[in-house]
C-alpha cells in the first residue's frame, strides 16, 4: 500500500461518515418561508414588492432602499422566477471517486465549494446571458406552487404573507401534482424548453461546467485538485477566502474558448487595487487568447471580515447596500461552520440559498441532462445578526467602464453614514506590488502539483485565511 494511501481505518471511517452524511442531508423538511408585504425584497440588484394586486405604491419604497431605481417589480411571481432561475449547486452523492481518497460524496464539508459554484455560476450566468435572463421552464413551476402562496394570503389576517415553498426534493414535480390534484393535462413536464435555443444552450453549457465529473471544468474534483495547492484536501473545512484563491485558479486554468473572455481578481488585505483589476480586463487582449463572447470581463471577489468573534450590526446596512446593487454577484458565507450562498435581503433578514441538500448525481455529459436539480425552489432567510463574520462579497465587471461604475456605486455604499470608522474594504489607485503587499498574502510554498501543459498558468499564489480586524 502506498504511504499516500488512506488506511483501512480511514476508509472506514470516511465510508461511515459518507453513509451518515447522505441520510442526514439526504432529506428536506417542509418549511414556511414568510416575506413581508409591506417592505421591498431586493434579489442580486433586483427589487421586488409583494403588495396586492392593484397597488402601485412599491416602486418608491423600492426606489428609496435601491441605489439602482430602475429595477422594481410588484409581481410576486416576477420575484420566484428570478430567484428559481439562479443556478443551485448542492450536496451530491456517487459521484467519481475523489483523488487521493475513496469520498464519492462531498457531503458534510463541502458546503462552501458549493457555496463558490453558487457564485461564480450566478457570474457566468451575467456574463453570457445578462441579467434578465430567465430559465424558460420556471413558468411550468411557478404556476403549481402559486396555489400554496394563494391559500396562505387567504388565510393570513396580519401585514405579512407566508409563503410555503415546497421541498426540493428530486422528484419534486410529482409530489407538487399530487398535492394539487392536477389532472393530467394540466401536468406539466419540467424539460419541455426547447433545448436548440442558444440561451438554452449556454444554461446547459453553464451547469455541464459545474458538473460533478473529473472533466468539469469548475467541478468539485477540480477544486479539491486545486485545493491541495493550498494545504485543503477533500473532507476538510474550506474556508471562504480558500475558495476564493481556488475559483481564481480554476478560471485560469479554464481552457474553454468561451471562457477566455473573463477572469477572476481577489482583494488582498480587503483592498482592491485599481491598477491591478485593469490589467485583468486587458489581460485577454494582451495574450491574443479566442474570446467568442467578445466580453472581457472580471469577476471581483473580496474575502472580509464582518467583526470579530460575531458580525458587527453597525455593517448590516452595508451589506445590504452591496447586495441591491446590480453588480454584484452574491456573498459566500453563512454561519459558523454552515455556508451558504446570500442573494438578498428584506429588511434585516438575509435571503440565501442553501447547500446542505444530498442530491444524486448528475449525468452532464448526456446531451439532454435534467436540470431540475439545478434550481432551487426554496429560499431560506436569516438575521442578519447569525451570519459568520467571516465571508466573501462577489462583484462583476463586464468592462472598464462599468468596473469604474462599481468603484462610484460601491463607495457610496461603503460611505453610508455609520459610527464605525472603517469601511469593511477600500479601492486603492495602482498595484498591490506598489504598497508591499503581495509578499503578505502568498502562501509559504506552493506544493509540487503537475499541471496540464494544455493550461494556463498564472505566477500568484494562494492567499491563507487572515483578515485584517475592522
Amino acid at each position: 500500500m502506498k504511504d499516500s494511501d488512506p488506511d483501512e481505518v480511514d476508509k472506514l471511517k470516511m465510508k461511515f461518515m459518507s453513509t451518515w452524511h447522505n441520510v442526514k442531508y439526504g432529506w428536506f423538511l417542509r418549511i414556511k418561508t414568510k416575506f413581508s408585504r409591506n417592505s421591498p425584497v431586493f434579489l442580486l440588484g433586483k427589487c421586488y414588492h409583494f403588495k396586492s394586486e392593484g397597488t402601485d405604491d412599491s416602486a418608491p419604497s423600492c426606489m428609496g432602499a435601491a441605489t439602482n431605481t430602475k429595477l422594481v417589480s410588484n409581481n410576486v411571481h416576477q420575484f420566484r422566477k428570478d430567484f428559481i432561475s439562479r443556478i443551485w449547486l448542492t450536496y451530491r452523492r456517487e459521484f467519481p471517486q475523489l483523488k487521493g481518497c475513496s469520498l464519492t460524496t462531498d457531503c458534510g464539508w463541502g458546503c462552501t465549494l458549493r457555496t463558490g459554484q453558487m457564485l461564480l455560476a450566478q457570474s457566468l450566468l451575467l456574463h453570457f446571458l445578462g441579467r434578465d435572463w430567465v430559465w424558460a421552464d420556471v413558468p411550468q413551476m411557478v404556476p403549481m406552487e402559486s396555489e400554496f402562496f394563494k391559500l396562505n394570503i387567504s388565510e393570513s389576517d396580519d401585514d405579512d404573507a407566508g409563503f410555503t415553498f415546497l421541498p426540493p426534493l428530486e422528484n419534486s414535480l410529482q409530489d407538487i401534482n399530487q398535492q394539487l390534484d392536477l389532472s393530467i393535462d394540466e401536468k406539466l413536464s419540467l424539460n419541455t424548453v426547447d433545448a436548440t435555443s442558444e440561451d438554452e444552450k449556454m444554461h446547459r453549457t453553464i451547469v455541464s461546467w459545474l458538473g460533478d465529473s473529473p472533466a468539469a471544468t469548475f467541478g468539485i474534483h477540480r477544486l479539491i485538485e486545486l485545493g491541495e495547492q493550498s494545504g485543503k484536501r477533500a473532507g476538510d473545512w474550506y474556508g471562504s477566502s480558500v475558495v476564493a484563491h481556488i475559483l481564481r485558479r480554476a478560471v485560469e486554468d479554464a481552457v474553454e474558448p468561451e471562457l477566455q473572455g473573463i477572469t477572476v481578481y481577489v482583494a488582498q488585505d480587503c483592498t482592491v487595487y485599481i491598477a491591478d483589476v485593469m490589467e485583468k480586463h486587458l489581460q485577454t487582449h494582451q495574450h491574443g487568447m479566442p474570446n467568442s463572447s467578445e466580453r472581457n470581463a472580471v469577476v471581483i471577489l473580496i474575502p472580509v471580515r464582518l467583526g470579530g468573534e460575531k458580525v458587527n450590526p453597525e455593517y448590516k446596512e452595508i451589506v445590504k447596500g452591496v447586495l441591491s446593487l446590480e453588480f454584484c454577484v452574491g456573498i459566500i458565507g453563512g454561519q459558523p461552520k454552515q455556508s451558504f450562498y446570500f442573494v438578498g435581503f428584506q429588511d434585516d433578514s438575509l435571503i440565501y440559498m442553501d447547500p446542505h441538500y444530498c442530491q444524486s448525481v448528475v449525468d452532464v455529459s448526456l446531451e439532454n441532462f435534467p436540470l431540475e436539480s439545478y434550481h432551487c425552489p426554496s429560499p431560506k432567510k436569516m438575521p442578519f445578526g447569525k451570519m459568520d463574520p467571516s465571508c466573501t462579497i462577489g462583484l462583476y465587471a463586464s468592462s472598464q467602464y462599468y468596473f469604474e461604475q462599481i468603484i462610484d456605486e460601491v463607495t457610496k455604499v461603503l460611505n453610508s453614514p455609520s459610527k464605525e470608522n472603517y469601511p469593511i474594504f477600500t479601492f486603492s489607485k495602482g498595484h498591490a506590488k506598489d504598497y508591499e503587499v503581495d509578499k503578505h498574502c502568498t502562501m509559504k510554498t506552493e506544493s509540487a502539483v503537475l499541471v496540464s501543459g494544455t493550461r494556463r498558468r498564472k505566477g500568484e499564489r494562494l492567499s491563507n485565511e487572515e483578515f485584517v480586524l475592522l
